[in-house]
């Protein structure tokens, strides 16, 4: 299987202003994405996980080790733009990405500053507004939607420049429960229907229960990763991190330490109903 991404003994430290002192953030990181996953990073605020983002993307470079992207070292300048083209990065407040007078001229600006020809520009265009489903809303003024569509639009920006992979730097933080929504459901689409490699830099649990892979981040250091399953059956040591669990691990976590014996690697609200039922069937 072929890495998009690859951290490499990186380890980076924000400065102090006016001190001779530095703070470390990340640690000796290593960590490969595989092109096509759908990866989400989670951590305490702090913890070192949007900072890992940003060293993805190339906004920030490691102070040691080594980031590659697409087999680009990002410590290379002449890899500059041509990384970013490769991995797209959403920020948690769309209104710093969104900057035209409409719809379709936000999504249009990145592909024209990248010089590309005016027909293709209207058929990404088009179908990036088709792929995040706001083709309704083409001339509508970018501030006037609501704060799902706006994180659409931002998404829908990144798509039409092509990229290979998309960094959402916890996008869904500032949503509420039916923006959020609308921004996975984007985002899982991207992943599975288009093949565009996702990390999702997030604190909602629920959204980590659906990702490929699960990696989380403490102190500047990976502390657990592997599949959702694989993760989240280690709830005293996500717990003792200061992290939740989704609500259905939690429920089955509960319930085999009150004795019910009954599987506890359950993820989703359909897996917890099938398996309730299966558990009465079998008990009666």
């Amino acid at each position: 299987m072929e890495n998009i991404i690859e951290l490499k003994n990186v380890n980076f430290s924000y400065p102090i202003h006016d001190e001779e002192i530095s703070i470390p953030v990340l640690k000796n990181v290593s960590l490969e994405i595989i092109k096509g996953e759908f990866v989400v990073i989670i951590g305490r605020n702090g913890s070192g996980k949007s900072t890992m983002a940003r060293m993805m993307n190339a906004l920030l470079l490691p102070l040691e080790g080594t980031v590659i992207v697409k087999s680009m070292d990002t410590k290379e300048e002449k890899n500059l733009w041509e990384i970013r083209r490769t991995a797209g990065m959403i920020f948690q407040n769309p209104d710093n990405q969104i900057i035209g007078t409409s719809v379709e001229e936000d999504i249009a600006f990145a592909p024209e500053n990248l010089g590309v020809p005016p027909l293709e520009i209207r058929q990404r265009v088009d179908e990036a507004m088709r792929i995040v489903g706001i083709s309704e809303y083409s001339n509508h003024a970018p501030h006037l939607l609501s704060g799902g569509q706006k994180q659409r639009v931002a998404i829908a920006g990144i798509i039409a420049m092509k990229p290979e992979c998309i960094i959402l730097d916890e996008s869904t933080a500032m949503l509420d429960p039916i923006g959020r929504r609308e921004v996975i459901k984007v985002i899982s689409k991207l992943n599975k229907d288009e093949g565009i490699t996702i990390i999702h830099i997030t604190h909602h649990m629920d959204e980590a229960a659906l990702a490929d892979r699960v990696v989380i981040v403490d102190n500047g250091e990976i502390i657990l990763k592997g599949t959702p399953r694989e993760v989240f059956s280690n709830v005293e040591k996500i717990k003792a991190l200061g992290l939740d669990v989704p609500q259905t691990v939690e429920l089955f976590d509960e319930l085999e330490k009150s004795g019910i014996n009954i599987r506890h690697d359950i993820l989703t609200v359909d897996e917890a109903v099938e398996c309730i039922k299966d558990y009465i069937k079998n008990n009666k």
